[in-house]
């Protein structure tokens, strides 16, 4: 299969860079802190969501400020400790594209999401986060900011995700989607096309649009 697209929109933790051992580290110390239970934890949908949904979702409104501070404390203090390493692909694949063609968009923060990519060294031109937006993912807000941001025509933006929460908000916003199972198996993930990571893909840039293909 062959995609052709304008601009690349990328998910960040799970797409780009692995962050698993950091979160897990970090959100099961914000858990205990909060009094929270393994069962109630364990029912909540953490992947690809704000932190302040999933805080929404397990503490009373009032406290959840406070709480989603203590979260991205936690998780920025958290990048130096060796939680997080770039996937296979990333640096090759985001090489191989001039700055103005792709962006990150992420459900972090962009405090967190800046320490973690810079931590190893991608410096997106256009970064989208959970501060940008009103509604984040399975919403097409953050995809549709970012094809803006970029000046490009959501229906010629390509979405590359790992969550089933993103590819919902990349086909939300008319965008054609490719999953990673980087964090999910191939059957949970609704895309155009499902890959391994980026190291299964290959960019040709022209003047006028990018070709993306998989690797044979």
């Amino acid at each position: 299969m062959t995609i052709h697209a304008e601009a690349l929109l990328f998910d960040n933790d799970g797409t780009l860079v692995s962050s698993l051992e950091s979160v897990h580290r970090c959100w099961t110390r914000w858990a205990g802190e909060y009094g929270i239970t393994a069962e109630a934890f364990a029912r909540v949908e953490l992947h690809g969501r704000t932190a302040v949904e999933i805080a929404a979702d397990l503490l009373p409104a009032d406290v959840v400020p406070a709480a989603v501070a203590r979260i991205e404390e936690l998780e920025v203090e958290d990048v130096p400790n060796g939680g997080v390493h770039l996937l296979p692909g990333t640096r090759a694949f985001l090489d191989s594209l001039p700055a103005d063609r792709w962006a990150v968009v992420t459900s972090a923060t962009r405090r967190l999401a800046e320490a973690r990519l810079e931590a190893v060294g991608i410096l997106p031109k256009t970064l989208v986060a959970a501060d940008d937006v009103t509604r984040g993912k399975p919403d097409p807000e953050p995809y549709l900011l970012a094809a803006r941001e970029l000046g490009v025509d959501p229906a010629r933006c390509v979405v590359f995700e790992d969550a089933p929460a993103g590819l919902r908000a990349g086909r939300a916003a008319g965008m054609t989607t490719v999953a990673l199972t980087t964090t999910h198996q191939a059957h949970e993930l609704d895309a155009d096309l499902v890959v391994e990571d980026l190291s299964a893909l290959s960019a040709l840039v022209t003047a006028a649009e990018v070709e993306i293909s998989a690797r044979v």
